[in-house]
């Protein structure tokens, strides 16, 4: 078992999921860092301390099973899951091809049963723990050209608020951070170079938040917080 605690941080790219891993160790976490490509993890890994990469499809349950079993194996059980990776497209209902709506929902709904349902046993015998999911604006509205992504970010944020009533009584924390606003990476930079700074969110406001949530006192934890730029027109 291991003096730090762990923090399991799925969707781990250039954008949120690095900040969220940076803040995570810059607070004394020790990190495990999962994507489906090992680039970023990696380097992400030889920079910080104690961040530990690992490859994973977390749309599959038996890769979900495998890691978290290794990982409390050498490490210990899980003190904080992050939710991170997220399947994305666009287009209309009548456009879609049916299989993006389905492979969004097992990146963004089926992932989170299975990640939750590994790490839960260990912090309800502990009563204490955090699992906190990024989602975003999609999950309370379907615009016309999101059919294949808005269903599966609502079932979600359900799916979140329904682990959360289960286990908020047994003393762990699960939130979900809606983020109202385009995340300000170089890519999303590029598409949208007319835009000022201001109209962007910072990957690292994003982790500091997810920080903050989790060491929110028992006494007034949040579940849905809602975060966006102070220029967006919401």
């Amino acid at each position: 078992m291991t003096e730090k605690p762990i923090a399991i941080v799925t969707g781990v790219g250039p954008g949120t999921g690095a900040a969220i891993v940076k803040r995570f160790s810059a607070g004394g976490f020790r990190i495990i860092a999962l994507a489906r490509s090992a680039e970023l993890i990696n380097r992400l890994a030889q920079e910080l301390p104690d961040v530990h990469a690992v490859t994973c499809d977390v749309s599959d349950e038996s890769q979900v099973r495998t890691v978290v079993t290794d990982v409390k194996r050498r490490f210990g059980a899980a003190e904080v899951l992050i939710h991170n990776a997220v399947g994305g497209g666009w287009g209309s209902f009548r456009e879609i091809d049916p299989k993006m709506l389905k492979g969004n929902f097992e990146v963004n709904v089926m992932a989170l049963l299975y990640l939750a349902r590994e790490v839960a046993p260990d912090m309800i015998d502990r009563g204490k723990g955090a699992i906190l999911v990024t989602g975003n604006t999609s999950s309370i509205r379907g615009k016309a050209n999101f059919a294949g992504f808005a269903p599966t970010k609502a079932a979600q944020r359900i799916l979140a608020e329904s682990i959360a009533r289960d286990m908020g009584p047994l003393g762990v924390h699960v939130s979900y951070v809606l983020i109202d606003a385009v995340i300000d990476t170089p890519r999303m930079r590029a598409r949208m170079s007319d835009k000022p700074d201001e109209f962007f969110i910072k990957p690292a406001a994003i982790a500091a938040e997810l920080y903050h949530l989790y060491g929110q006192d028992r006494s007034a934890w949040s579940f849905l917080t809602e975060l966006r730029p102070f220029h967006e027109n919401w």
